[in-house]
């Protein structure tokens, strides 16, 4: 069976949940709406062996319960501190392309399967970006699957990713990798909502 290398790009995954829940449930739910991590590594992974897990963030201190849930399930976290490496997002972004570059080299020969969590596919057209990686992985061999939300993922990584590889919706699985905190004390009272099983036969 193919390994799976997983590389997940926290801040964009969450902040594009964000906008989701507030479509879907309403304003309260946008400072409410949780990523469950369990079952979106699951979706990511599908049953198959993981070789490597990485998700990479930047360091707003109220995260920490959200990185050792991670780092609980076997995913190796790298944060960098705000402002670091000429912004926050573009920091990110070359941390976890590092990992995808070192992985294509190292594996040369053997390739596996690329999951990326993001629907950041900025910077093609200078062959820079997510994008331009994941098309670098695919010559050498690799299997491409991005998960992304539909409405925030980079149209021409998507297309690129169904006609190539997979695309996996993220939003088939809302109520799965997600969840809604009970409010903070001063919010509008609100009953929890938790994340139901998840169904791989819809993936």
């Amino acid at each position: 069976m193919d390994k799976v290398f997983i590389y997940w790009d926290d801040s964009n995954i969450f902040i594009s949940a964000q906008a989701l829940a507030v479509e879907r449930e309403g304003e309260d739910a946008r400072p409410r709406v949780r990523l469950h991590i369990r079952n979106l590594l699951e979706l990511a992974h599908a049953g198959r062996p993981i070789h490597r897990a990485v998700a990479v963030d930047s360091i707003p201190p109220e995260l920490r319960h959200v990185w050792n849930r991670l780092e609980n399930e076997g995913v190796a976290v790298h944060l960098l501190e705000r402002g670091a490496l000429h912004g926050r997002e573009v920091g990110v972004d070359q941390v976890l392309q590092t990992y995808m570059l070192h992985d294509t080299v190292d594996h040369n020969g053997d390739p596996g399967i690329a999951v990326i969590l993001t629907g950041d596919g900025a910077g093609f057209a200078d062959g820079v970006g997510f994008h331009a990686d994941l098309e670098r992985m695919h010559r050498k061999g690799w299997r491409i699957e991005v998960l992304s939300w539909r409405h925030s993922c980079n149209r021409r990584m998507r297309e690129w990713a169904e006609e190539n590889g997979k695309f996996i919706a993220l939003d088939d699985f809302y109520d799965s990798v997600t969840f809604l905190e009970s409010p903070m004390p001063g919010q509008p009272v609100a009953d929890p909502r938790y994340a139901v099983p998840l169904n791989l036969t819809e993936r």
